[in-house]
C-alpha cells in the first residue's frame, strides 16, 4: 500500500477538521447544506507545511512562470494560507487589509510587498470572489502584477471564469466536489 499523497492527506484533513454538515447561512447570505472553515486545517501547526506545498503542486500546474515577489490575500481567511505558501516558497508574504489603517504608517498592506511585484493572491475558500476581486483591486491600485489566484477550496465554482476574463490564471488545490458536494451548493 502507498502513503497517501500531500493532496489526500490535506483533503482527508478538511474532511476531519474543517467541514460541517447541517443548514448554515453563508456570508452571500444564502443557504448551504455543509460549512467549510478551513481555518480549523490552516491555523494547524501540523497542516501549514502541507498547505504550502498543496497550493505550490496546484499552482505549478497551471501557471506558466510561477515565479512570485510575495504570496497574499485578503485578511482573515489568506492569512495562514500566505504564510504556509511563502514558507515553503522561500518567498514573502503580506495581507491586504479591508480598509487602508489609520495610524501608524497606514496603507492597505501589512508585511512585506513593494510596487511593481509579481504576487499570487490566495485565499482559504473562494465561494463568491469577492474578497479575491478585493485584494486584486488594492494591488493592481499598488501596481503589482496579480500573477495568479489560488486557494485550497473553490467551493463557488464562479472565481474561475471571471479570473479568465481578467487574464489572470486560477489554480485551486480542490473544488467543492472534492468534498462530496456541487459547485454553488
Amino acid at each position: 500500500m502507498t502513503a497517501p499523497s500531500g493532496r489526500e492527506r490535506l483533503l482527508e484533513a478538511l474532511k476531519v477538521h474543517a467541514l460541517r454538515v447541517g443548514e448554515f447561512t453563508l456570508a452571500s447570505g444564502r443557504t448551504s447544506s455543509w460549512y467549510l472553515d478551513a481555518r480549523q486545517v490552516t491555523f494547524r501547526g501540523d497542516c501549514v507545511e502541507l498547505v504550502g506545498r498543496c497550493v505550490l503542486d496546484a499552482v505549478r500546474g497551471v501557471i506558466e512562470e510561477p515565479e512570485f515577489d510575495a504570496i497574499g490575500g485578503l485578511t482573515v481567511g489568506a492569512d495562514p494560507v500566505s504564510l504556509a505558501v511563502a514558507l515553503t516558497a522561500c518567498s514573502n508574504a503580506f495581507t491586504v487589509r479591508k480598509e487602508p489603517k489609520g495610524h501608524g504608517i497606514g496603507g492597505r498592506f501589512a508585511g512585506v510587498i513593494e510596487p511593481g511585484q509579481r504576487v499570487l493572491v490566495v485565499d482559504d475558500s473562494i465561494t463568491s470572489g469577492s474578497s479575491t476581486l478585493q485584494a486584486i483591486a488594492a494591488l493592481q491600485e499598488f501596481e503589482c502584477t496579480v500573477m495568479g489566484v489560488s486557494c485550497i477550496v473553490d467551493r463557488g465554482g464562479v472565481i474561475g471564469p471571471l479570473l479568465a476574463d481578467m487574464g489572470i490564471p486560477f489554480a485551486p488545490v480542490f473544488g467543492a466536489n472534492d468534498l462530496g458536494f456541487a459547485f454553488g451548493s
